[in-house]
């Protein structure tokens, strides 16, 4: 039985292989032409089932398998096939899944194995019908329904992607993972397929339609913006059309001004800075700086107080000790002047068993170097190390930094 699979499903390949061009204009044109090749050809393809006549009078047009296969492996952005039926899918699940544990049940291991993988593909065709059906639905988002032309097909293209989304919500409600637990019992394989890969899968795709069906409705509303201005100048041409001499009045001569054009003047609001405007901050310090402050200070009569004596014996001189870090810093700069090779920031680190933070001390051998002379940087080379941010760019992590002469 499995090698009689085999053997036709090779036959149906190869010739997928063979007539890959009568299939490929098929999928383009909607059907086949059957005037460019042999009736031998078409009929071993309906015989596959690759071709189909829907009636005597049409023409050969593509199995739906077929089309869909393409559709999925070739991601078109025409494609709005959406498989919606989960609940369907759910009932075969549980059915399985009562057919492999009665079979476990009775030691029937070999018919136990074959529900098993038949339950596997069940599960993965599953998700990998949420994923496609997801993928389909940004595929026509991010292409703002580019396959249409007018903004009333795009409208109508988005109520309908509006309409699916909502189902397949709809259908995902259909998970109860307590019952599927519950019917996995203490079983890992089903645990597994019935828990974990179908709750992963499920998290995943009802994230992902929340944000779709957030950004259809926003395409709806640019859609229906459009479809407004459209219809405005629309109205207007028609208008000229019909009238070709129209040309408008001096309203402002008028005793009665319509209520279009009877709109008061806009009144300059009180000047006022705009400190949130990064473009006039030079401007801003400009004004600030030329600004006076005076303050004129009460004068209060404060009784003289007697003369005290003056100590004019020498004061203890105060010492300002630096840090610890700070020294360490200073050390590495002398270090790296005596051995007259580039080091690293972490590399001196590890050497000296220094016990500050790595990235405190990072941020102190920097703040050393600026610290320095302008005549003093000239001697030194700081180097960096690191990566850029994946996602935002303009971003980059130094992860250490080397220090050397000139």
């Amino acid at each position: 039985m499995s090698q009689a699979l085999v053997e036709a499903g090779g036959k149906l390949l190869n010739a997928l292989g063979r007539h890959s061009e009568l299939i490929m204009q098929a999928y383009l044109t909607g059907h086949v032409n059957e005037q460019v090749y042999s009736k031998k050809v078409l009929d071993q393809l309906v015989q596959l089932q690759v071709l189909w006549r829907p009636d005597p009078q049409s023409s050969l047009r593509l199995k739906a398998a077929v089309r869909t296969l393409l559709e999925g492996s070739l991601q078109d952005e025409r494609n709005r096939t959406i498989n919606a039926n989960i609940g369907a899918s759910l009932a075969s699940l549980k059915t399985l899944t009562e057919h492999y544990k009665e079979a476990l049940h009775y030691s029937r291991f070999n018919e136990a194995h074959a529900h098993m993988t038949d339950l596997t593909e069940h599960v993965y065709q599953l998700t990998e019908s949420l994923a496609n059906s997801v993928r389909v639905m940004f595929s026509r988002i991010n292409n703002e329904f580019g396959y249409v032309a007018s903004v009333e097909a795009k409208i109508r293209e988005n109520e309908l992607a509006q309409s699916q989304v909502s189902e397949l919500l709809t259908q995902l409600e259909c998970f109860r993972f307590d019952e599927l637990s519950e019917l996995a019992g203490s079983n890992r394989e089903l645990r597994q397929l019935l828990v974990v890969a179908l709750q992963q899968n499920f998290s995943k795709a009802a994230q992902e339609l929340a944000v779709a069906q957030a950004r259809l409705l926003d395409l709806l509303g640019r859609f229906r913006e459009f479809q407004g201005r459209t219809r405005l100048l629309k109205g207007f041409l028609l208008h000229m059309e019909q009238q070709p001499d129209f040309a408008p009045g001096n309203y402002a001569n008028l005793s009665g001004v319509p209520v279009l054009f009877n709109q008061s003047a806009d009144l300059l609001g009180d000047a006022h800075v705009d400190v949130n405007n990064v473009g006039q901050e030079n401007e801003h310090y400009q004004i600030i700086a030329a600004l006076t402050d005076i303050q004129r200070r009460k004068e209060t009569t404060v009784p003289q107080a007697s003369a005290a004596d003056i100590d004019v014996s020498e004061q203890e001189s105060v010492a300002l000790d630096k840090a610890p870090i700070q020294l360490a810093v200073e050390a590495y700069f002398c270090d790296v002047i005596d051995s007259g090779q580039p080091c690293s920031a972490l590399t001196y680190y590890a050497q000296k068993s220094l016990t500050f933070d790595p990235e405190a001390w990072i941020y102190q051998v920097i703040g050393g170097y600026q610290a320095l002379d302008e005549q003093d940087k000239q001697f030194f080379a700081l180097d960096t190390t690191g990566q850029t941010d994946p996602t935002f760019s303009g971003n980059f992590y130094i992860n250490d930094i080397t220090l050397g002469l000139r």
